[in-house]
């Protein structure tokens, strides 16, 4: 077979993939990363020219009624017996927002002893159901009506429950001991510290309620467990203090 010579033209001619000529009949030899570049370089400016579609997929809000599709939820909230008078003595201001403002019916079952709450057909907000609950759980802890009635109007507010010997086992008067440093003289320890960390503060037997938003509720609670932990109110009035006024600071 005879092969035929290229001259150095012709050899200057030939084009290679990844191989660029220059004039001094040099080669420089691209790498296969370099050529890969800028493939997808030249494929972006081609796709950028389009319409660029969203990421997120948009979605229009669903309606109350819509996302119960026709079913129907109910909720029931256990009443103890020390709390039979105080509920029908304020049963209308409790019936009046759950009713009028939420949309949705409430009874008290007298067999069962429970509040329950169901939905219907006019319930337009999906949460409806849950603010209602905890609005009555608030109340059958011990609550006033107007305190937990912010649980229905703002969505930042919790209710936290927690035993004194959770945080120390003590029993007997060591225990009422503790109960009575969270109350002080005439509840003025109890008072200060809501006044202080802007919550509402119930003491039930061993039991703390504290209803408020998280960030309050935590220095609520630093500050009873120190109490229970044997610390001076004077030093537990320092400390919330000193926290508020950061928080203050902060915010």
């Amino acid at each position: 077979m005879e092969v035929e010579d290229l001259t150095v033209a012709d050899q200057a001619n030939l084009e290679t993939p990844g191989v660029e000529n220059t004039d001094e009949g040099f080669t420089s030899v691209l790498s296969k990363k370099s050529s890969k570049r800028k493939r997808k370089l030249e494929d972006g400016q081609m796709d950028t020219d389009g319409p660029v579609a969203s990421k997120r997929p948009d979605f229009p809000p669903i309606s109350g009624d819509r996302m119960l599709d026709g079913k129907e939820e109910f909720r029931k909230v256990p009443v103890p017996p020390h709390r039979y008078t105080p509920l029908k003595e304020n049963w209308m201001k409790i019936f009046t927002p759950i009713v009028e403002h939420l949309l949705l019916q409430v009874r008290f079952n007298l067999k069962t002893r429970n509040v329950e709450i169901k939905t219907c057909k006019e319930t337009k907000d999906i949460g409806a159901l849950t603010k209602a609950t905890d609005f009555v759980k608030a109340f059958i802890l011990g609550f006033q009506v107007e305190d937990a009635l912010a649980l229905i109007r703002l969505d930042d507010l919790f209710l936290e429950t927690f035993d004194v010997t959770d945080v120390k086992p003590l029993k007997g008067d060591h225990l009422s001991r503790a109960v009575g440093r969270i109350a002080g003289k005439g509840g003025k320890t109890k008072f200060t510290i809501e006044n202080v960390t802007r919550t509402r503060i119930v003491l039930a037997d061993t039991k703390v309620h504290i209803l408020g938003s998280f960030q309050n509720i935590k220095m609520a609670r630093t500050a009873i467990c120190n109490l229970i932990l044997g610390s001076p109110p004077s030093k537990v009035y320092g400390n919330i203090r000193a926290v508020a006024s950061r928080a203050a600071d902060r915010f």
